[in-house]
């Protein structure tokens, strides 16, 4: 079953589509100096159960900082570039208890006056900054000359302690599961496939699944500042990133240094209120794809959303010998729509699709599973799954979705049911509970945020950064709108946003809230 809603894994990387590490024995030092002042030695939560005072052995601990490994799905980054990992609890109530490790990456700053490190996530949840990094340190050079880069692999994301619910064999197999039942068969194998994911994820992460939610990852986030050395926490969140840089920052709020929040996720969105977000999102997108090549979106919408139905029950061949599925199209359609540059793959895709040739779609398709020639997929969304699963608390019912089918049709002829039948089936029979209805991101009392929206993002849709703005709190959120399109804006293209963002990051200057940059 392909993943739509909080279709927003690959973060920044999309627009790289479309258009590993290991610990070695040198030891780590301290560049040079800057924001590097003595951590304290545990910061308080602002959540419902508070952390126990963190022990010595996790915030003394001395990262061994060595050359990067090449992966499975990358190869080693080069010279510029240092691997660690680093000892975490593996439950948070229990800090003094069992770890796990978390995998980091680094390249040092390379200017004369250094602030510190800045972490990274790229989104998801699931992707992997461990492999993101390197491929998108071009785009924050500037930011190099005072930062550190620095990034990580989640707990239960690829090399820290990754999940994978179930075998390449049985992911190509479940793409044949219908994913928007029309009868009472397909409904039925159409939740047996997500119970099925759902037992292998358990099967695969055991104890590690109840222990990999936002807030975990967030606690991660603050013991890596303190190892790291850095008296702030200075975050870059993109995404999914951004959900997590709200945990971060309501939790807390007195460590919060410059961060930016790029691409943002609407914090007072449920289960099915991101799902609607999103089909909002991704036809406003597809709206003014269609408007660039000419055609009438109401019409041109209509016409793919036949093209689509059309595949239901007849999947197109490719010249691969596999079939094209409604999903699989659908999910090649999408995966253009994150960045503007790849709107003329898009349209070839289509016009091939159009004259029974599947192949560009499946092939795009394939791009977004991480499925490689030979068979074999990544677990960006076997990740994103447990993630998500064990921090959402709805669990919309068959009976529930039926009932919302069709307001999700009016929103996008094209993208509304399969986004309206994810609601139930993404989470269902999970084995574990979820633990909120919505992410608390209050931050009274933190420095000054910077929350970046981008009026053409598919995947956030732009009003998702002044819900965030707000729920920050005043003085804390301070929103920059970009007239822009694709997932995200720092490095899109706009030397608005990119020296509004490096102005912050680099200087501390603060611009005025609601600031907006035209395209």
């Amino acid at each position: 079953m392909a993943r739509l809603l909080r279709w927003t894994a690959l973060g920044a990387a999309a627009a790289l589509l479309v258009g590993g590490c290991g610990s070695g024995s040198s030891s780590d030092d301290d560049g040079k100096g800057g924001d590097r002042t003595s951590a304290p030695a545990s910061s308080p939560s602002r959540s419902s159960g508070t952390t126990a005072a963190l022990p010595s052995s996790l915030t003394g601990q001395k990262l061994a900082w060595g050359a990067c490994k090449a992966t499975a799905d990358s190869p080693a980054p080069g010279n510029d570039w240092q691997c660690a990992t680093l000892k975490a609890p593996l439950d948070w109530s229990k800090p003094e208890g069992e770890t796990i490790g978390l995998a980091l990456i680094r390249a040092k700053a390379n200017g004369d006056k250094r602030t510190g490190s800045l972490l990274f996530n790229f989104g998801g949840p699931g992707g992997s900054g461990v492999s993101t990094m390197p491929s998108y340190a071009s785009m924050v050079s500037k930011l190099r000359e005072q930062y550190d880069l620095v990034s990580w692999d989640p707990r239960g994301v690829a090399a820290s302690e990754g999940v994978r619910c179930r075998s390449d064999k049985d992911i190509q197999a479940a793409e044949d599961v219908d994913a928007t039942p029309d009868t009472p068969a397909e409904e039925k194998a159409y939740f047996q496939d997500a119970a099925d994911f759902g037992k292998g994820c358990e099967k695969a992460a055991g104890k590690l699944l109840a222990h990999v939610s936002t807030t975990d990852t967030a606690r991660d986030m603050d013991l890596m500042r303190q190892v790291l050395g850095d008296r702030k926490m200075h975050y870059f969140g993109i995404s999914y990133g951004t959900e997590l840089g709200g945990v971060y920052a309501h939790l807390f709020p007195k460590n919060v240094g410059r961060l930016i929040l790029d691409a943002v996720v609407d914090p007072s969105a449920d289960t099915v209120g991101h799902a609607e977000n999103q089909t909002r999102g991704f036809q406003r997108a597809l709206d003014d794809y269609l408007k660039s090549t000419g055609q009438d979106p109401k019409q041109g919408s209509q016409k793919i959303a036949d093209l689509v139905d059309r595949l239901d029950s007849k999947p197109l061949p490719t010249s691969s010998g596999r079939k094209l599925t409604q999903t699989l199209a659908l999910t090649g359609i999408v995966l253009p729509l994150y960045s503007k540059s790849g709107w003329p793959t898009l349209t070839s895709a289509l016009d091939a699709a159009e004259q029974g040739d599947g192949s560009e779609l499946l092939a795009l398709a394939d791009g977004y599973n991480e499925r490689d020639s030979s068979g074999h997929y990544g677990t960006t969304t076997h990740s994103q799954r447990v993630i998500s699963c064990l921090d959402d608390k709805e669990r919309p019912t068959a009976e529930e979705t039926k009932k919302r089918l069709s307001a999700f049709e009016k929103i996008s002829p094209v993208f509304g049911d399969f986004l309206g039948w994810d609601t139930a089936g993404w989470c269902h029979d999970w084995p574990v509970a979820g633990q909120f209805d919505t992410p608390e991101v209050s931050a009274p009392g933190a420095a000054p945020i910077l929350v970046v929206g981008n009026t053409g993002d598919p995947a956030t849709p732009y009003e998702g950064a002044r819900k965030m703005a707000d729920e920050l709190g005043k003085g804390v959120g301070v929103e920059l709108t970009w007239k822009g399109e694709g997932h995200g804006a720092y490095g899109s293209g706009s030397d608005c946003v990119d020296s509004t963002v490096n102005a912050y990051l680099l200087d501390g200057t603060v611009p005025k809230d609601g600031k907006v940059c035209a395209s």
